[in-house]
Parts: structure tokens; sequence; C-alpha cells
């Protein structure tokens, strides 16, 4: 057995595999981000150790005997966000997430001092990245600083916690804005420009490494074997495409989770930055990704949801009865500003056209409809890095949406598969690493695609209508953009 551990901005899941890569049980602990302030997102990190805690004690009501075989633990987490350890390996602050946009002004800095280094680190210097969020930690909280000892990304803090060593794999170092992605190696000008000190970078691994086992205290007290192995495990976005099966050169999908991607697996470091394209390492040795980053996904619904008193499941139900295409409204879903292709941390959210007749399911849909299309800049900009991509798995919680695979396709000409479990790609995925890490098997053999659900092709007439809204869609941020600044 092998369980794999996803750390998300919302919630923890862990997922039980067997020896065949079957999923056998899983458990969910949900959160959400703290927000002092306009513009900030942070979160406890002991509160990602507290619903790792949960979910195990859950997996134990429901497969105990299961749980108790598992050999190895494998890793997913949010990608960027900025864990810093005191001594003691203790959290010196929150925190700070990547959808945080508090660092605007350190972003602006790096990006005019060291352009170059654009094309060593993967892609351009942004708000979210760890980097500009530790050079906003030194001019603004000197005292937090002067305690730090060490880095680390959101799942490491688990795995500390798990088996006691510090460390990070090549994919979520990749996200820190610090490694030097074709050597794969931390980036010593970078961790210099970015006002951090050589020391605090860990020690880094592929993401199919065992690192360590289990601390006897800690496999008692989550009532797991001793001498459990620990992979490395990965960022989301790489390791969901381990749950997915795209590993191989041109393989694409998109992670429709809180926040959504559109990667593409490459067997060599590309770059466009750009185009805001994150060309990253992998969680597979000798594997890169290039990837569309956008801060908005399902979180965009669950917003709406949350706005008009509804679940988002329920208000996704109104909105696909009877729709036949978008209407009268049109949104942006802004609503933690944007990377791919914006590079705005001011952008908000914005629903333009209602009138005293516009219903719940007509929001619902407008929300959905401008995800769909932020999908359509994530192509144009892929494809300037030379990723050309034709047919898309979908993952993610808002893969369940039958109508936003619909409107995905529509809106980029993408056919979209959808695989059985596709919403459980990340926890797969750090299953897998934990797999990988056990026997030494090939990537090949353990990260087979999913059986298809179904494949949705584009419909022309339904393609018509959202390339004539992209028009509106792009016009109206432009309109509005110099006012977000306000």
């Amino acid at each position: 057995m092998y369980l794999g551990l996803d750390c998300g901005t919302s919630g923890l899941k862990a997922l039980l595999t067997d020896e065949s890569g079957s999923p056998v049980a899983s458990a969910t602990r949900a959160y959400s981000p703290d927000r002092p302030k306009p513009g900030w997102s942070e979160q406890d990190p002991d509160v990602w150790r507290t619903a790792m805690a949960g979910a195990i004690a859950d997996l134990h009501g429901t497969a105990a005997s299961a749980l108790g075989a598992v050999k190895a633990i494998g890793f997913s987490g949010q990608m960027h966000g900025a864990v810093v350890l005191d001594r003691s390996d203790r959290p010196v602050r929150p925190a700070i997430l990547h959808n945080d946009g508090r660092a605007v002004a350190e972003a602006a800095e790096l990006a005019r001092d060291h352009a170059g280094m654009a094309a060593i680190v993967g892609v351009k210097p942004m708000p979210g990245f760890t980097g500009p969020k530790l050079l906003w930690l030194k001019r603004h909280e000197p005292d937090n600083r002067r305690r730090v000892e060490t880095i680390l990304s959101p799942k490491d803090y688990l795995r500390l916690a798990l088996c006691g060593d510090r460390g990070s794999d090549m994919s979520d170092a990749a996200g820190t804005w610090m490694l030097d992605e074709a050597a794969r190696a931390w980036s010593d000008e970078a961790i210099a420009a970015c006002g951090a000190e050589r020391s605090w970078a860990p020690p880094l691994f592929e993401g199919s490494a065992a690192v360590g086992k289990i601390r006897p205290g800690v496999a008692d007290d989550f009532g797991l074997p001793h001498g459990v192995l620990i992979a490395a495990g990965g960022g989301d976005a790489a390791v969901g495409a381990l749950g997915l099966g795209s590993i191989g050169p041109g393989e694409a999908f998109i992670s429709l989770g809180t926040a959504m991607q559109l990667i593409v697996a490459t067997d060599r470091y590309l770059r466009a930055p750009d185009r805001l394209v994150h060309s990253f390492a992998h969680a597979l040795p000798g594997r890169w990704l290039v990837m569309a980053a956008m801060l908005n996904g399902a979180g965009a619904l669950a917003f709406a949801a949350r706005l008009l008193g509804k679940t988002p499941d329920a208000l996704e139900r109104e909105a696909a009865d009877g729709y036949r295409g978008p209407g009268d409204l049109v949104f942006l879903p802004y609503l933690s500003g944007e990377r791919t292709p914006l590079d705005d941390p001011y952008a908000r959210g914005v629903l333009f056209g209602m009138s005293e007749t516009t219903s719940p399911a007509d929001v619902a849909r407008a929300v959905m409809e401008g995800v769909a299309l932020t999908l359509a800049d994530a192509r144009d900009c892929l494809e300037a890095a030379a990723a050309k991509i034709e047919r898309v798995g979908l993952i993610g919680g808002g893969a369940k949406s039958a109508l936003w695979t619909r409107m995905i396709a529509a809106a980029t000409g993408f056919t979209v598969v959808r695989m059985h479990g596709g919403e459980s790609g990340p926890a797969l995925g750090a299953a897998r690493l934990a797999r990988m890490a056990a026997t030494g098997e090939a990537p090949e053999t353990v990260c087979k695609p999913p059986e298809i659900a179904d494949v949705t092709e584009p419909d022309p007439e339904l393609a018509a209508m959202f390339a004539a809204r992209r028009e509106r869609f792009t016009a109206l941020y432009q309109a509005v953009k110099a006012e977000f600044r306000r």
C-alpha cells in the first residue's frame, strides 16, 4: 500500500493505493487561507499538519488494515508558499501563499535589476513566487527575517513533520524563483538577488527519491507502521501530471483546482519568460514542463456560490440546466490578480452587464465562461513557447463539471479528456511517487493514464460564440485595467 498526501490551498487530501496503483480509500480535510489585508493570502503551516493528522485518522476509520500495510508516503503541495522556519523548525510567521500579491514592488525591482535571471530560473519574477516574498520579508519584517534558518514549500513542512529531515524537490524548488532550472540546482545569484541566505536553501531531491523514514514516535502518533519510506514528492502542478500519466514530451493537461494551470511535459528545458510561461523542472529526473499558471480557477465558482448562498455543485447544476452559450454577462475572474498572461497582481473580479433579470444561473455561467476564456490566453502563450497542443487531460475539482468541460473545449479548441478519478490527480501522483521510491520502478511503468471517462470535442457553434465573447472579455479588461491600480 502507498499513501499520497496532497496539501492544497483549500484542503488536504489523503489517498491510499494498492500495489497495482488502484485507489483504495481517500479522506479530505478542508481549510481556507487567511487574508489579513487586501491582496494578502496566508496560512498557518500547522493547519496543514492538523489536517494531515485528521485525514489519516479518517482513513483509520474506513481502511484501517490497508493503512497498516503502507510501505511509503509521497507528497504533492501548493507551490510558491514561503514557509520560513527557525532553528527549532517552527514557523517564524504564517506561510505567504501563491496567490498573495504583497511583493509587487519587489518583483518589479527584480525584473528591472536582474532581467537576465528569468532565462535561468524559468520565468520572470512575479509577486506570488517565494523569492520576491523573501525580499519583502527582509524589508518589512526584519525581526522575523533574523530568525529564519530555512525555507521550505508547504508539502516540505509536512514531510519534515514525518521524518525530521529538511529538504525540497526539483519541481517545488522550481517555483521559488531561485532554482537554476536547466542545472536542477539552487542558483546562488538568484538567492542573493532575493535577499535570502544560501544556508536557508534545503537539500534538493528528485521527486521520486526516498529521503528518509518516518520517525518511530510519529508513526505511533499517526497509527502508521514503523519504517515507512518518505518520498520527496513535488509541486502540485508536476505531481498532477504524474497522476494523469502526462509524463512524455508533448503530453498536456489542465488542472482546474482553486487555481488553474495548463501544463505540457518536455524532455528539455524550454523557456519563454516574455510570454509569462513558467518553464520548470518536473518531479521526475531528466524532465521539465512548461506551464501557463492562472491564479483563479474553480475557486471563482466557489466564490460566486458563497456570495449567492449556495454550494458550488448546486450552482453548477443550475448553470448547466439549459445552457446554450454565452449570454449578456461577462466575468473577469481575476479575484486574486493574475499571472499568465497578464502579470497583474492588481487585477480583480468584474461582473459586467447585469440587469433586473439576471439570475444566479446567469452569474455562474459567466464565471465559468470567464475561467474558460483565460485558458484561451494560456494556449496562445504556450504556443509561443513552441508547445503546440491539440488534446488535453482535465483534472482537479472543476473536472467534475461536464459544462465546464464543454466550455473549455469551445474556448480553446482542445479535445478535452476526463479520466476516472481525475479530481484526485495530485494525490494519486503523490502515491505514485511513493511507489517509485519504494520499488525503484520506472515512471513509464507506474504513471499510466487512468481509464478515460469521456472525450469532449469542440462544438463548432459554441466555439464561434466563445471566439466572439473573447473579444469582449479582452476589451473589458483593457477598459478597466487602469482602475485596478487606483
